[in-house]
C-alpha cells in the first residue's frame, strides 16, 4: 500500500475540507474541471503541499481517470493548489450533464485526511 492510499486518520490529522479556506470546483471550459484549494495562511498551505497527498495518483484514483490527464499546479504566492482534470461523463451542458457548472466535482477530496 502506498502511503497516500491510507486515508485513516490519527489524532493529528484533519480533513482537507477543514484545513482549506476554499475548496471548490468549476468548469474550465466545456472539457475540463478545475478544483481550487486555497489556504488562509502559509503554514496550512505548506502542510498540505508537503504532505504529498494531493498528487496525480490520488486524483486519478478518486476520479477514475488516467494519471497523465491530471494537472496539478502549486501557487506558492497565493497559498493555493489548482487541479485540472477532464470532465468525466460528458461536455458541460450536453444532454445527461448533471453538473453544468462543474460546481460539485470537488466533493471526492473533502474527506482526504492530512497529517
Amino acid at each position: 500500500m502506498k502511503p497516500y492510499d491510507n486515508y485513516l486518520s490519527n489524532e493529528n490529522s484533519e480533513r482537507l475540507y477543514d484545513i482549506a479556506k476554499v475548496l471548490r470546483s468549476k468548469n474550465a471550459g466545456p472539457l475540463f474541471i478545475t478544483i481550487d484549494i486555497i489556504f488562509e495562511d502559509k503554514n496550512s498551505y505548506l502542510r498540505v503541499k508537503e504532505s504529498g497527498l494531493i498528487n496525480e495518483y490520488y486524483i486519478s484514483t478518486k476520479y477514475n481517470i488516467d494519471k497523465k490527464d491530471v494537472k496539478i499546479i502549486n501557487f506558492d504566492a497565493a497559498f493555493a493548489i489548482k487541479v485540472t482534470i477532464p470532465r468525466i461523463n460528458c461536455l458541460s451542458g450536453s444532454p445527461g450533464d448533471t453538473d453544468v457548472y462543474g460546481a460539485q466535482q470537488h466533493t471526492p477530496l473533502i474527506d482526504l485526511m492530512i497529517p
